[in-house]
């Protein structure tokens, strides 16, 4: 049977399940068990994104690293051994293309969204147009961490495809970066669909 490896970023407010073998499955919450029960809860969710040959499979939590001011703030930050494993050719494609989807749902999302969103109980958070722009942002600062360095205003569309250029060109599971490229995908994954489900969730 299909073994759905966890990893977890154990914070002293927050703690992050992510399922290292399906980049932006990740989520949060108030302790272990909890983190592990939210992230299941949001298998259906990430089914729509993955598509055909998602499985959720048995959960099995192969390790956890101590979280940090990010983690607590509600972001995960901290690598684990299992961001450092290589990524031969295969894989790389296969979590690219999860990327893609990520950016797919992301949009989607976006497109469907209205322009003002509902503002949580104390006010604050992004309208659509601010979530679209922290994204694309971000996206273009994790590149940096690829060695990928992106001049501000790229078109979105070319700002990923040469992201995902450098994962799958030559070299691409060994470039060079302060992020290895496992890792880099894994985050990046994460931040786009936990915008793109918090566009839908905002969406009548």
């Amino acid at each position: 049977m299909t073994v759905l490896r966890i990893g977890l970023e154990v914070g002293q407010t927050w703690t992050f399940a992510s399922a290292l073998d399906w980049p932006g499955w990740c989520r949060r919450g108030r302790g272990q068990d909890d983190a592990v029960d939210r992230l299941l809860e949001y298998a259906p969710r990430y089914k729509k994104v993955a598509g055909r040959g998602f499985e959720v499979g048995t959960p099995k939590v192969v390790g956890r690293v101590q979280g940090n001011a990010t983690t607590d703030f509600g972001a995960p930050g901290m690598r684990g051994l299992w961001d450092d494993e290589p990524l031969d050719a295969r894989e790389t494609a296969r979590q690219v293309k999860l990327l893609r989807a990520a950016w797919t749902a992301f949009d989607k999302a976006a497109a469907a969204a209205p322009a003002e969103l509902p503002k949580g109980p104390r006010g604050g958070g992004r309208d659509r147009d601010g979530i679209r722009e922290h994204v694309r942002e971000s996206e273009r600062s994790y590149a940096r961490k690829l060695g990928v360095r992106l001049p501000p205003r790229t078109p979105w569309d070319e700002q990923r495809d040469a992201i995902a250029a450098a994962l799958t060109g030559p070299g691409g599971s060994e470039a060079g970066g302060a992020w290895p490229p496992r890792y880099l995908i894994r985050r990046t994954a994460w931040h786009v669909l936990d915008h793109a489900w918090e566009l839908g969730d905002k969406t009548p």
